[in-house]
């Protein structure tokens, strides 16, 4: 069962990504497991290393001696603006490659792996948290951990939390292209941020519109329907 202390460091950095723009719970759990197993490699490769000098023998790295930086242990401590640019130019990259058999399950997995933290400060933010969590591997904290993230999915689910971006929004309703004579259908409304935004489209590009009366009727009365 997860602690009142590991919740309270989880929903410290839930609450980061989502003032910080990332809003879709899934990307919220994606983002954090990617985080969570870079933090991994390097946790194992300290492991190896630790062992390594303790029976004075060499071992197969992760890293190589010309990649160190890219390790969690390291880049965490740089200024975030350079924390930044390694994490999104460099170590996602890493990772995406690591494993060189592409019928592999972690290639099936890893190999679309997108960063989409938008900022230093949010990502230096997001490190600092994970950095705080204990994931001893004598405990059953990382099953604790995907147990509490995705109960938040559950609840993200009921409380509407699953929505697009208004970016998105826009652009899919310009490449739409709705006219005056369409009856536009959003069967998952939620909000109804299509039917929004397809109504200001109309406005914007067809406002001549309100001077025909059966299309101004139309549009206050039968154009419109959305479902959830």
């Amino acid at each position: 069962m997860i602690t009142g202390e590991l919740r309270s460091k989880v929903d410290k950095i839930w609450e980061t990504f989502w003032t910080g723009g990332i809003t879709n719970p899934l990307e919220v759990i994606e983002q954090f497991t990617y985080l969570l197993f870079i933090k991994g490699l390097d946790d194992k490769e300290i492991i190896k290393e630790n062992d390594a000098i303790l029976l004075g023998i060499d071992f197969d790295r992760t890293f190589p001696e010309d990649k160190q930086n890219l390790r969690w242990s390291k880049f965490k401590n740089f200024e975030a603006e350079t924390m930044y640019e390694i994490v999104a130019n460099e170590v996602f990259p890493f990772i995406k490659n690591l494993h060189t058999n592409k019928d592999s399950a972690y290639a099936k997995y890893m190999g679309d792996a997108i960063f989409k933290i938008p900022t230093p400060l949010m990502l230096s933010k997001i490190i600092d948290g994970i950095d705080n969590i204990d994931m001893d591997e004598n405990k059953d904290t990382k099953g604790d951990l995907y147990e509490y993230l995705l109960s938040k999915v559950a609840t993200a689910g009921t409380n509407g939390q699953f929505r697009t971006p208004r970016h998105i929004i826009d652009m899919i309703v310009k490449l739409m292209k709705p006219t005056p004579e369409d009856i536009i259908v959003d069967p998952a409304a939620g909000s109804a941020g299509f039917l929004v935004s397809s109504q200001a489209y109309l406005r914007e590009n067809h406002g001549d519109l309100f001077l025909v009366q059966g299309l101004k009727e139309h549009f206050n009365n039968d154009m419109f329907y959305g479902f959830d």
